[in-house]
């Protein structure tokens, strides 16, 4: 989305606080987006957890500062809040690697599974599946399920093959992969871990194995958080997208986060392009216009809602879930 407005000198922290009252919204920045960004937002944090922090308020109006999959699972959740998006281009690579379509044809082609589908998907895939997961709820929900029965996971075939060690169960995997985490190199983390012998590993599931298996924890984004907070050591080395070390700072100012490199030996090519996207002055514009914003037709919504209400059946009541936890409207 090109922005044709000039807004030079404009003070957009002010215009976007004014705009945030006047058509009572409530902004949200997912842990990856821009630090500007994620400071101005009511709520930071995992996709799934804003969605419900949102839906839990009075709000008329949703910005959601992420991407396009973030935005419809609020819109499934707030069927009559406006959503909106400051860039609709913001999408992701997961969802792009998952047509509903061939899906759908996969889908068919094993009629005995039943899909357990991750988050960062369409909203039409999600209408195809049977349960949403998440990163930190999937391996719960996956002990919940008879081991007889089998399951197709996607999109994402690292988290799947991730949860297939761990559990031991046989998944089918949809061949998916976040371009983010798939850029860390292993030969640069031992480089640094070499600098750092101290330093714990912090990784997301959405990297390759051979990533995950030089790491000392493995979770969501929130779970890193967490585990950032929880350490007993001063420095941190994280594989997931950087901006998340801003809350980390913020959060804890007297340890220190090292990004994970990539191949070229830093951290500057592991930043989400889809996220990158999203901007002060688009997220002004958007609350300025109201748009661009979310629609979903009402039955595709419907069956949207039902894959996500099942995992939340399965997974809501479990402890320390992170994205899963009450919904509590507090920031983060």
């Amino acid at each position: 989305m090109t922005i044709q407005t000039n807004l030079t000198g404009l003070d957009l922290r002010a215009e976007i606080d004014r705009l945030r009252r006047e058509r009572n919204a409530v902004i949200l920045a997912h842990y990856y987006q821009k630090p500007e960004i994620q400071d101005i937002a009511d709520f930071v944090g995992d996709s799934l957890d804003l969605s419900r922090k949102a839906q839990a308020t009075d709000a008329d109006v949703i910005a959601f500062c992420g991407v396009r999959f973030m935005a419809e699972t609020a819109k499934i959740l707030s069927p009559d809040k406006v959503v909106i998006l400051p860039d609709m281009d913001a999408g992701c690579s997961l969802e792009d690697s998952c047509p509903p379509e061939q899906f759908a044809e996969f889908r068919a082609q094993h009629p005995d599974h039943i899909a357990l589908t991750y988050i960062n998907c369409s909203a039409a895939v999600k209408a195809l599946s049977d349960v949403i997961v998440t990163s930190s709820s999937a391996e719960t929900i996956l002990a919940k399920i008879d081991p007889a029965q089998k399951i197709i996971f996607g999109p994402d075939r690292n988290l799947g093959g991730y949860l297939a060690r761990k559990t031991g169960r046989d998944l089918l995997l949809w061949p998916g992969v976040c371009i983010v985490h798939e850029a860390f190199s292993e030969t640069e983390l031992l480089k640094l871990k070499a600098e750092h012998p101290t330093a714990p590993i912090a990784a997301h599931p959405e990297c390759p194995a051979v990533i995950l298996d030089h790491a000392d924890y493995v979770g969501s984004t929130r779970g890193i958080l967490e585990y950032a907070q929880a350490m007993a050591g001063d420095t941190l080395i994280v594989a997931t997208e950087p901006h998340i070390i801003h809350q980390m700072e913020k959060a804890m100012p007297g340890k220190r986060f090292i990004g994970a490199p990539g191949a070229d030996g830093n951290c500057n090519c592991n930043i989400c392009p889809y996220m990158a996207l999203n901007t002060m002055e688009k997220l002004y514009i958007a609350l300025r216009d109201l748009k661009p914003r979310i629609e979903i037709e009402e039955g595709l919504r419907l069956n949207a809602k039902k894959s996500l209400d099942a995992m939340l059946s399965l997974a809501s009541g479990t402890v320390g879930l992170g994205d899963l936890g009450p919904a509590k409207v507090t920031g983060d």
